[in-house]
């Protein structure tokens, strides 16, 4: 598929797939069409708007994104550039910013020529129409989304523009990219159906409660408490659609359970003609992997509560450092395999997964630590995400949830909090059904109790890092919550098979560095630069 490399090439044709539902979006290009021809049929017209689903958002960035935070750590070549950003040695000719730029605006293109030529279809049902007009305008705010929180101020347009105006361009002040994302969510979505009136051939398509979610996100970015609780609410009194937290946590990431009520906007992908083999790299060795290049951090570990609610270091919390994984959160055993767990494999059969070095009595030792091996450099590997009915290589069709419901129900929360308004009723809203989802039980971690104000807030803030590991979260949040400083400076750890005089045992895996007076934000490209004077830079880069 064309990639539309430059914003400088904005307006370069570009290749439209073949229309087979929303769900069955095909990569390989059946033919080319001009303008002066195309726009005849409503299936044209929703091949267009398919690609336009295919280019919202990537698999590598949605995993390796965990790499560039505290959760993780991408230890073999520097994959989509989280190991500059990371340790932050980058700057702005680093690859990924020049790409991720590129990918959005890219996405953009394809929006702005469905969205100028829809009219042109004749005989359209104009409700269909004004439907599929409302997912292409989803798709180009959620571009703009991604770029001002990564860029700040980028350039906005809401039509295909020309060659020469891409190369004369400037950036639009931030605010401005804001508005135009928060209005175009609420216009948008009395046009969009909700969850449950779409056909089955339709699951996946973007549906009313998206676009609610994704401005309730996006105000939550911006600590617009008071907008993020009426948008939540919005969603959970049933009148937007029909959510509710899916009974297992660990089923909610399989493939027999895709589309449940849960989720809210997803990636949806088809095996062979539109997947992902991102686990040949992330499952253990012993399972068929062929290295580890995405293993969970000690500090993500550690993240995960006792039974009883509380965090590992806290008095009363019953944590054992000899036996670091008994009753503890069950999440972390449904998000990571650690020492002892047990893996069920491609073919069926379950194995062990041993890390500790010296213990696996098999000769081959495929996944015990050692450094410069190709087993996982901490110790650790996630579990999350894993498809038992991948293909050859971990080729997976699973579908990658981007805005669920249990974000909407820690979105509120953590609205509520900063409002003074947590209480018994908001806990017993949120907090205490998404860990009885969990499977906790133990009433210490399940009852309300008051907490002051910065200890709430902390425990909000961890029950995010827990509930969405591995989920393209972390990033964002600890930006937003402008503690990057504090959690990617200094070394990021494995297990505690190092040497007791070092960080007590635990490895030490990467050491990193975050400034914030110029990592808050990415640079502009040095690329785009270039080619266009009028592209300011970020502050100190």
């Amino acid at each position: 598929m064309n990639r539309f490399s430059k914003l400088t090439i904005y307006v370069v044709g570009f290749f439209l797939i073949s229309f087979t539902a929303c769900k069955d979006l095909e990569l390989y290009p059946e033919s080319r069409f001009t303008d002066a021809n195309y726009w005849t049929t409503t299936e044209k017209a929703l091949s267009v708007l398919n690609t336009a689903y295919s280019q919202m958002y990537r698999s590598d960035y949605y995993f390796y994104n965990e790499g560039a935070t505290d959760n993780a750590y991408s230890g073999r070549g520097d994959q989509n550039g989280v190991a500059s950003l990371a340790a932050g040695t980058y700057d702005a000719s680093l690859g990924r910013i020049i790409d991720q730029w590129n990918y959005h605006y890219a996405g953009i293109k394809t929006c702005h020529i469905f969205l100028e030529n829809v009219d042109r279809v004749e005989n359209m049902d104009p409700v269909l129409r004004e439907r599929m007009k409302a997912e292409a305008r989803f798709i180009r705010a959620f571009h703009y989304f991604k770029l001002m929180t990564w860029y700040g101020a980028v350039p906005l347009f809401d039509r295909d523009i020309s060659i020469e105006e891409s190369r004369s361009i400037a950036r639009t002040p931030r605010p401005l990219v804001l508005e135009f994302v928060l209005n175009e969510l609420t216009q948008i979505a009395d046009a969009l159906p909700v969850n449950t009136a779409y056909a089955a051939a339709d699951k996946g398509r973007i549906t009313k409660g998206a676009a609610i979610a994704l401005k309730g996100r996006t105000l939550l970015y911006e600590g617009r408490w008071e907008d993020v609780v009426t948008t939540c609410e919005s969603l959970m009194n049933g009148s937007n659609g029909t959510y509710s937290l899916f009974p297992s946590y660990q089923g909610l990431f399989l493939p027999q359970n895709e589309n449940n009520n849960e989720v809210i906007l997803d990636l949806q992908f088809v095996p062979q003609f539109r997947a992902y083999s991102h686990y040949f790299d992330m499952a253990p060795i012993i399972a068929g992997a062929r290295l580890n290049n995405l293993a969970p951090t000690q500090e993500l570990v550690d993240s995960y509560l006792t039974e009883n609610g509380k965090m590992i270091r806290e008095a009363g919390s019953g944590f054992e450092e000899t036996n670091p994984y008994a009753n503890r959160d069950p999440r972390l055993a449904a998000t990571i395999a650690y020492h002892n767990s047990t893996w069920t494999k491609l073919d069926g059969s379950t194995v062990t997964v041993y890390t500790r070095p010296g213990t696996d009595p098999s000769d081959a030792k495929p996944d015990e630590y050692r450094p410069g091996g190709v087993s996982s450099p901490t110790g650790y590997y996630f579990r999350k995400y894993y498809d038992p009915t991948s293909g050859p290589n971990f080729l997976s069709g699973l579908n990658l949830i981007m805005i669920r419901y249990a974000d909407v129900l820690l979105m509120y929360a953590e609205a509520k909090h900063e409002l003074g308004q947590m209480n018994e009723g908001v806990w017993n809203q949120t907090i205490r059904p998404i860990r009885e989802r969990a499977g906790f039980t133990n009433p210490e971690a399940l009852n309300y109790t008051a907490l002051g104000s910065d200890a709430m807030r902390s425990l909000i803030r961890n029950e995010r890092r827990i509930e969405f590991a591995l989920e393209n979260n972390r990033i964002f949040d600890i930006r937003r919550w402008r503690i990057a400083e504090q959690v990617l400076n200094g070394w990021a750890h494995g297990a505690r098979f190092g040497p007791a005089s070092v960080d007590n045992g635990y490895i030490r895996v990467n050491q990193r560095t975050f400034d914030p007076n110029k990592h808050y934000l990415w640079p502009i490209p040095r690329s785009e630069r270039a080619v266009n004077p009028n592209l300011t830079q970020n502050p100190n880069w």
